[in-house]
């Protein structure tokens, strides 16, 4: 599988940067299409960056073509500001970018949700995640991949609060043989895992990589 094109949003977090540097990387993507708010300090030969506003979606929509379409993009309640906010971020903006891409003939998507990602959950953001993930099931594309990973390990990098202290938390505690279930998760390695499932071929139209499934990967 040769010369692909790779669409990212969500390229200037934490799991999206490695996920942009490992696609620049790979042989087998020949393109990669950023669509970023904020011009960054990046260059490379199979790197075109889209300059777009998340809010005109009809302005840039012609744009999203390609192979498949990695969604990495979020926010946390305090940088947006309100639950409205976040939901915009977390939920519209990715859900209006998926089904443009799958109206214009994107076969493939691959999705950073949350563990506990559940549309009738009690809390917000478990809620908000499950809502996106039951939503963009209905969209065209033919292969869906939907990411649930634990705590994520950030190298040191846009750590979030409540992340960070579960980080240590648990850090410490696998270092003493407890809860290696819910192992942190280094965002690079999970970028890793994300490309590789865009390149496979499931039987199954939609499926979900837990955090134990994603290692083993």
């Amino acid at each position: 599988m040769k010369d692909l094109t790779a669409l990212v949003i969500g390229a200037t977090g934490a799991t999206g940067k490695e996920l942009v540097k490992l696609l620049l990387e790979d042989e087998s993507f020949a393109n990669v299409k950023i669509f970023i708010r904020k011009e960054i300090d990046l260059t490379h030969q199979k790197l075109k960056k889209h300059l777009v506003d998340f809010e005109r979606h009809d302005d840039w929509k012609n744009d999203l073509r390609g192979d498949v379409l990695f969604s990495a993009l979020g926010t946390t309640l305090k940088q947006a500001g309100s639950e409205d906010a976040q939901y915009k971020v977390d939920f519209t903006y990715q859900f209006e970018t998926a089904k443009a891409a799958a109206d214009g003939g994107v076969e493939n998507y691959v999705l950073v949700s949350s563990t506990g990602a559940d549309p009738k959950s009690f809390f917000f953001y478990p809620q908000m995640k499950g809502e996106l993930e039951e939503t963009v099931k209905t969209l065209g594309f033919q292969r869906i991949h939907i990411f649930q990973p634990g705590i994520l390990d950030r190298n040191g990098n846009d750590h979030r609060p409540m992340e960070n202290l579960g980080l240590t938390a648990i850090k410490a505690l696998n270092s003493v043989g407890l809860f290696k279930s819910q192992t942190p998760m280094p965002v690079k390695t999970l970028a890793e895992k994300m490309i590789k499932v865009s390149k496979s071929a499931p039987s199954e139209k939609v499926n979900y990589y837990k955090l134990d499934e994603i290692f083993d990967l």
